[in-house]
């Protein structure tokens, strides 16, 4: 019996990611017309953004649980999860490492900040905060109540706490066969709820565009192309540089995997929001032939370890402030704070506006004006997009590259892929 979904994709002639395409031209086009018509008409487009959003939301928590759950307890991995976060942290800092470095050459290079002037301080900042210290972080990592982390929607806290309760369930043995039942099955409807949900995908990705086009237009893009073609620039050097190699290294299939993060990837980037993609990447990485265990343990743990794109766009955008502000930074206070980002940047996940805070904070701390974040406020949001999509991209090759030094990746087939697109699966 064939699915709604591939019922829907051979009506309309089109995949979900090829909608998903669509929606994100018609935005932009929306977007444009409204940003020289009527730029007060922006707003009508993000209710609609933030229902997708909403949506996904509701997914996450459940579908944290559901899978790591299952994945540990209902197969007996209790044992290999110490063995596989070690192998993920040490990948994931070597990974962030890398991406810091490559921001601060970039921006050392291309010196977009030389030559602009930092706007006048008018009231108080625009954001002030300070870093999360190692403690705070730690402390954080373990919910004081499980009900309110999954209403808070902290992934970190959530899959803590799952997988302490997936070791808690192996260790009472054939008791705890009911509630492990109760998580396969409550995996398999959330990835179910998800694929309903990506039906609205392709509206919410056009609102958000719409939306973030609507009301700034691309005229802001004008005073600070330079910065923002910087950080594609050395995001483009991340992709070449990183994690291409890193795919040769482990000989997972290039051109198979970007096909299977292609959706999640394009979410990512017109929504602005890992947590937009993080259902769809799940999914997607485990038709590609990750384990759902490894899946479910690696891609949430991600979200707080492995932020690339955020963690490359702090060390350009510290020293690009700098700069404006006509600073000189030794190479020495520079490899220091590439030394402090690397702690801080791993608090992003549990900061509201998250990096934004994190550079704010940098600045404060090495007496660097604050108003170079105003600064950047007026072109973040077109960063944010290129950062966010890196972060998705980078945390499935996590579990792809996890799986593969595991020894359980299990390739999928292209006929399986093939299959997987038309029913709307990936």
């Amino acid at each position: 019996m064939s699915s709604p979904a591939s019922a829907q994709a051979r009506r309309s002639g089109l995949t979900l990611t090829q909608q998903i395409f669509l929606g994100l031209a018609v935005g932009i086009a929306a977007g444009a017309l409204v940003s020289n018509t009527h730029p007060e008409w922006a707003k009508y487009f993000n209710p609609f953004s933030q229902l997708f959003l909403r949506l996904i939301k509701m997914i996450i928590a459940p579908l944290i649980f559901g899978t790591l759950v299952a994945g540990i307890a209902g197969a007996g991995h209790a044992k290999a999860v110490g063995r596989m976060g070690l192998r993920a942290m040490i990948y994931f800092e070597a990974v962030t490492t890398i991406a810091l470095l490559i921001g601060l050459v970039a921006v050392n290079v291309l010196k977009p900040g030389v030559g602009l002037t930092l706007p006048a301080p008018s009231g108080p900042p625009a954001i002030t905060a300070t870093a999360q210290t190692w403690d705070q972080i730690l402390l954080h990592t373990f919910p004081n109540s499980v009900i309110q982390a999954m209403a808070e929607g902290d992934v970190l806290q959530i899959v803590v706490w799952s997988i302490i309760f997936a070791i808690s369930l192996t260790m009472i043995g054939q008791k705890a066969r009911p509630v492990v039942e109760f998580c396969e099955s409550l995996a398999e409807a959330m990835f179910q709820f998800t694929n309903i949900v990506m039906k609205y995908a392709p509206i919410g990705v056009a609102a958000a565009m719409a939306y973030t086009i609507g009301k700034g237009g691309f005229g802001v893009l004008y005073n600070l192309a330079w910065l923002v073609g910087t950080l594609y620039l050395a995001l483009a050097a991340f992709y070449l540089l990183v994690l291409v190699p890193v795919m040769l290294l482990f000989k997972i299939p290039i051109k198979k995997f970007f096909k299977a993060v292609k959706e999640p990837a394009v979410i990512a980037f017109s929504t602005t929001s890992s947590e937009a993609a993080l259902p769809r990447a799940m999914e997607a990485m485990e038709r590609l032939g990750v384990p759902r265990s490894v899946v479910a343990f690696v891609l949430p743990l991600g979200y707080s370890f492995n932020l690339d794109g955020s963690t490359l766009y702090l060390s350009l955008a510290a020293v690009f402030v700098a700069q404006a502000a006509n600073v000189q930074l030794t190479v020495g206070q520079q490899i220091t704070m590439l030394l402090t980002l690397m702690l801080t940047s791993k608090g992003v996940a549990g900061v509201p506006r998250a990096s934004l805070v994190i550079l704010a904070a940098t600045l404060a701390s090495y007496n660097l004006p604050l108003e170079g974040v105003t600064l950047i406020l007026g072109v973040d949001t077109l960063m944010d997009m290129g950062r966010t999509m890196t972060n998705v991209i980078g945390n499935c090759l996590a579990s792809v590259v996890v799986a593969r030094w595991e020894g359980v990746f299990k390739e999928a087939s292209d006929t399986e892929l093939q299959v997987a697109e038309v029913r709307g699966e990936i």
